[in-house]
């Protein structure tokens, strides 16, 4: 082994250490939640997901929020195709904006997103994305993990009814089990050897049966929570648009700061509110 590569064990086992500490610094001061709240806290522990509603939530800046996100998405049109078959989606880092800002603020929402991270949070903002047909299985319509913190969630909003034909979310609980965790070890060697660009549907099929593939169609405001750095996921092959919004926050040190940028700066369009 060279002097380089020992380096880099010693400092992420270093930093992978200063990680454990920190978690067990912060588990008391924690914000304390609600029953219902520790519900979805505990189901992103076991499952990395937790599915609601906006309803539910009846968090109180929701009304402004969804008015001004329906105004936009009819703006929302197809650019570019990236090649025969697949078109690009098309996405608005509407951060800037307050209606979605403060919702992304909501205390209750930091509350439990905090309760699951495990240490003090960054909210990094939204981006308003609509998915557009396609007949190929590639870019984020394969299997995939985020990687921009160890644990982070991204909070999905549907902005319409999403059935099977809008392309609806799809993910993988967590492993529960020695099997299942062995599986996990195989599908993130393949993911590795794609240089985490992701797999597609024939090869999942060679670690995880169908079957335990989970489907998440939904009304409109149905609200995701998942870990996408954890949870493999993806969304499907679709024939008609798919709109959303996507709340993303991770730890207040994420461990690829880089990779968080994209959500209030200069990648995507940013919409100036009329």
């Amino acid at each position: 082994m060279t002097i380089a590569k020992l380096n880099d064990k010693i400092n992420t086992l270093t930093s992978e250490l200063g990680y454990q500490i920190s978690l067990s610094k912060h588990r008391k001061k924690l914000p304390v939640l609600s029953n219902s709240d520790q519900l979805i806290a505990k189901s992103l522990k076991r499952e990395g997901i937790y599915i609601t509603s906006l309803e539910n939530l009846e968090l109180p800046s929701t009304a402004q929020m969804l008015e001004l996100a329906n105004s936009y998405t009819a703006m929302m049109k197809s650019p570019r195709n990236i090649q025969s078959g697949y078109k690009l989606p098309q996405i608005y880092t509407v951060t800037d904006l307050p209606e979605f800002f403060t919702w992304g603020i909501e205390e209750r929402l930091q509350n439990i997103v905090e309760n699951y991270i495990g240490l003090p949070i960054a909210f990094h903002g939204v981006h308003m994305r609509k998915d557009f047909p396609n007949e190929q299985q590639l870019q984020t319509l394969l299997w995939h993990k985020d990687g921009e913190d160890r644990r982070m969630i991204k909070v999905i909003v549907y902005l319409h009814n999403v059935t099977q034909k809008h392309g609806a979310f799809e993910y993988i609980p967590l492993p529960s089990n020695f099997l299942d965790w062995y599986n996990y070890y195989r599908i993130n060697y393949a993911l590795w050897k794609s240089n985490f660009l992701g797999i597609n549907d024939q090869q999942m099929i060679n670690f995880i049966p169908r079957s335990a593939w989970k489907y998440c169609p939904g009304k409109a405001g149905t609200v995701i929570f998942v870990d996408p750095s954890n949870v493999l996921h993806h969304s499907t092959v679709r024939s008609e648009a798919r709109s959303t919004l996507f709340f993303i926050y991770t730890s207040n040190l994420p461990k690829r700061p880089e990779l968080c940028t994209q959500y209030n700066d200069d990648t995507f369009i940013k919409p100036k509110k009329e």
